[in-house]
């Protein structure tokens, strides 16, 4: 019996410190990628507006909003003939085909019992656009919630210009003060921008698509194809391109103000459905970035995996701070956080991780308002765990989970510009 004994030791000893290393390392290396956010590189902005955009939304019962964005888009500071808005009116059941043919977007309407979801709704949107006889140089996705900055399109001509092919736009807010929660969840899109897309862009790693505020290729798009119906189309895109050797690139002045949700049960939901969406991705292309990563040797796929990992590093923090609860085991494992790394080091991170956040709202110049946030953002944070501990259980589920959007502003109420006068489509 005693053999069985030491053995079943050295394999929670030998399980204990793959978790600590695995930790350990993570945790230094965001540590590290959040510090190269701190300054943005020179970017050439002087480019001619040449590129052709097609401008899709894919659209679910959005007659409360549909119209403010379409005026939106409709008003970019971009060549008139170099763009299109296309609206694609999914299992619709109100009157956004409607509003949106009215406000000025050629419209395809689009019913399926069983293919739900917005991966469904563009794959539909891009083979109907790529059926017509004019050419695009680049598709351009944004949700039906969102309002942009109307020199979004300018921002992503110059990225196309200077040859990128799948580009992701800045994700901001346009309702951070209405609850607790929108502010706190802007805060985290706010810190994931400075923080985790722009540093990626620094380091020319891959960026991560994030649902709107997308530009991708036409020639890309067309030889590659959409078929990302995962309940996070935009990461499955991402890892399909870049398995295809096709990164994303980041543009940190093209804003797309993106609607979050009021309530906290209403961010669970979401919340929950991007987890699953991730651990789902993670399952087909976790390991083969990282096989590609070593194939290659470029750093560049081990972040993207990484990046993919995140679901389960989080499960295995929380596992090992549980396990921390039991004293009776620690006598049975090194803790190599005491043994092994010195106590300065983790001052070092621990305060550089309550000073990130706040310094991530200064330098993108977020209102000194959204810092109150910041008393409740842990709270927000710390709910991951029990959310993507039920994303994990529930990765094979594909219900698509969706938001109902009722903020109808315009742009001008966020910007404080002035209001542009109507223009009436015929």
């Amino acid at each position: 019996m005693e053999p069985y004994i030491t053995l079943l030791k050295d394999l929670f000893n030998l399980s204990m410190l793959a978790i600590q290393i695995i930790i350990i390392f993570v945790t230094l290396y965001y540590f590290t990628l959040g510090i190269s956010g701190l300054k943005r590189k020179p970017e050439k902005k002087d480019y001619a507006p040449v590129s052709r955009f097609a401008i899709v939304v894919a659209a679910h019962n959005e007659e409360k909003v549909i119209k403010p964005l379409i005026d939106n888009l409709n008003s970019f500071d971009y060549p008139r003939n170099l763009f299109d808005i296309y609206v694609v009116a999914d299992n619709c059941t109100d009157k956004t085909a409607y509003l949106a043919k009215r406000a000025g977007a050629i419209v395809f309407q689009r019913y399926h019992e069983t293919k739900r979801g917005k991966g469904y709704a563009l794959e539909f949107l891009f083979s109907k656009i790529f059926a017509l006889k004019k050419t695009y140089d680049a598709f351009v996705v944004f949700d039906a919630d969102n309002l942009v900055k109307k020199d979004f399109l300018r921002e992503m001509n110059n990225k196309l210009c200077e040859g990128h092919k799948i580009i992701q736009g800045y994700i901001d807010s346009k309702n951070p003060y209405d609850t607790w929660v929108t502010n706190t969840f802007s805060i985290a899109f706010w810190i994931m921008n400075r923080l985790i897309q722009l540093p990626r862009y620094n380091w020319n790693f891959s960026n991560t698509l994030a649902g709107t505020g997308m530009c991708i290729s036409y020639d890309v798009l067309k030889k590659l194809g959409w078929g990302a119906h995962s309940l996070t189309e935009d990461l499955e895109f991402t890892m399909k391109a870049l398995m295809s050797g096709i990164k994303t690139s980041w543009a940190h002045d093209a804003v797309v103000y993106d609607e979050k949700p009021l309530t906290f049960m209403q961010s669970c939901r979401q919340r929950k459905r991007w987890a699953q969406g991730q651990v789902d991705v993670a399952g087909r292309y976790l390991i083969p970035l990282v096989i590609k990563a070593v194939k290659e040797k470029k750093w560049m796929y081990m972040d993207a995996a990484m990046h993919l990992f995140q679901p389960f590093f989080t499960v295995l923090g929380a596992s090992f701070l549980i396990l921390q609860l039991f004293t009776f085991l620690q006598p049975y494992y090194i803790n190599v956080f005491i043994t092994y790394v010195p106590w300065s080091v983790w001052q070092i991170v621990t305060g550089g991780i309550t000073i990130f956040p706040a310094l991530a709202l200064y330098l993108d110049r977020i209102p000194w308002r959204a810092y109150l946030g910041l008393i409740l953002y842990p709270i927000f944070m710390y709910s991951w765990i029990p959310i993507i501990f039920v994303g994990i259980l529930h990765r094979n589920r594909k219900d698509w989970s969706h938001t109902v959007h009722t903020r109808s502003i315009e742009l001008n109420e966020l910007t404080g510009e002035e209001k542009p006068a109507a223009k009436v489509v015929e």
